[in-house]
């Protein structure tokens, strides 16, 4: 009997330790997905970690091992990026800001072990320029003029504030050693720090750059003007001008071209394999796809083999999904209580699903089984009506056992709920057969 009741235990604490729901897919899903839309892959180069998140409400439509702790790469580059974003925002330099190449950095353009542009010491390259060679060709030199330029050449300083920031946004899984995704060891000693270990890669998580990469695009979607075409031309019309191709086959024109994909950053390494974080529209949706251990370093063609399985995820995810008007604005019955909408509700829901909603704090919420990557689901602020029975209803504040409980989701609290009376109940059977036995 003892081993039963430990045995319903542990389904209880299965069902209770499924507070986030999330589409959990596994590996040889992706790979059956990827040949269903009709792509000719090798099993063996599927990602080892991949993620699917709606831009809109940071919804997640599917995840592969999405918390693998795994080398970004390049795609480091996106949190210097986003905060040189930050640092315009605040006005502290603009796009025009002109940043002055010293000799180190046209040394380390010449490193030809790492990603890299053509710098020339003593040329004002602006910061709009200096974006696009971070983001299109990947530029290291690029990217460390950029910190550098923020940090007042502080290095230490800059990465602590790339990891006081990864903290700030709730990248739980995620530590940089260096601003641009190379080790610093790679830099022949023009790019160091003392804080840091020099020989130490980024570790991150697909869900962790999914955090970053959604609040990029909600604060500054600008960045994908960059982004956008098949090939870049930089410093246009000086001596300096170069012409470099995307690495992302996905965009129009690329050899897996697929509708709407406009970004946004690959990268690849020994450590890494090939990554990339890439977004696409459809039909007013964005969808945000990264993918990380693609293949394998020693076969370059790897930077493309990561193509197939990304247009997949975007496929299925497009035809599963649609962003629309749940609730059009004006006077509405909501379990049972009369609230009032000042404008359409616009939500990313299921195909052919009924949306329901809850009313808490003066917000009507989205209910979804999908985890959010910011805790928070598609809501919009309504008035309620001012009957009794409603103003009882909105200003009561009700602590439920769920309150109490600390959990945050109501499915989840039925889940906990449920599991806990099925164990009871099974336990009392037990009991009753043995007492009258």
């Amino acid at each position: 009997m003892k081993k039963i009741i430990s045995f319903l235990l542990v389904v209880t604490l299965m069902i209770a330790n499924n507070i986030n729901v999330y589409a959990n897919n596994t590996t040889e899903e992706l790979i059956a997905l990827t040949e269903n839309y009709g792509y000719d892959i090798n099993p063996n180069n599927a990602p080892k970690t991949s993620i699917v998140v709606d831009a809109h409400s940071g919804q997640i439509l599917w995840a592969q091992n999405p918390d693998l702790k795994a080398d970004p790469a390049s795609t480091s580059k996106l949190f210097t990026l986003y905060l040189v974003y930050e640092a315009i925002a605040r006005g502290e330099l603009t796009l025009q800001t002109e940043i002055i190449a010293t000799n180190s950095d046209e040394a380390i353009s010449k490193i030809h072990a790492l990603s890299n542009n053509n710098i020339v010491a003593g040329v004002a390259y602006p910061v709009e320029e200096l974006i696009k060679l971070a983001l299109v060709p990947s530029s290291n030199v690029a990217t460390v003029m950029l910190a550098n330029h923020l940090s007042n050449g502080d290095t230490d300083k800059f990465v602590d504030e790339i990891n006081i920031t990864a903290k700030k946004l709730g990248m739980t899984n995620t530590k940089f050693n260096n601003a641009t995704g190379a080790v610093a060891v790679a830099f022949d000693g023009y790019y160091s720090l003392s804080k840091y270990d020099n020989s130490a890669t980024n570790i991150t998580t697909v869900r962790d750059l999914s955090i970053l990469t959604y609040n990029f695009l909600k604060k500054y979607p600008e960045v994908l003007n960059y982004t956008k075409d098949n090939k870049i031309t930089t410093m246009i019309g000086t001596p300096y001008e170069e012409t470099f191709k995307s690495y992302n086959h996905s965009l129009a024109g690329q050899i897996y071209e697929l509708e709407g994909v406009d970004g946004l950053k690959t990268g690849s390494s020994p450590t890494a394999g090939f990554n990339i974080v890439a977004t696409a529209i459809q039909n007013d949706l964005r969808l945000i796809v990264i993918e990380m251990g693609v293949g394998d370093w020693s076969d370059q063609q790897g930077e493309k083999y990561r193509h197939p399985f990304i247009n997949s995820l975007f496929l299925k995810n497009f035809d599963d999904y649609e962003k629309r008007v749940v609730l059009k604005k004006g006077s509405h019955t909501i379990n049972n209580i009369n609230i009032q909408l000042d404008e359409d509700f616009v939500a990313v829901v299921k195909k052919g699903e009924e949306p329901k909603f809850k009313i808490e704090n003066n917000r009507l919420i989205l209910l979804t089984t999908n985890e959010t990557i910011n805790e928070t689901h598609d809501s919009i602020s309504v008035s309620i009506e001012t009957s009794k029975i409603s103003k009882l209803i909105s200003k009561a504040e009700l602590y439920t056992i769920k309150d109490i409980l600390g959990i945050k989701s109501t499915q989840n609290f039925i889940y906990i709920v449920v599991g806990t009376l099925i164990t009871i109940l099974l336990i009392l059977i037990l009991v009753i057969r043995k007492i009258f036995k």
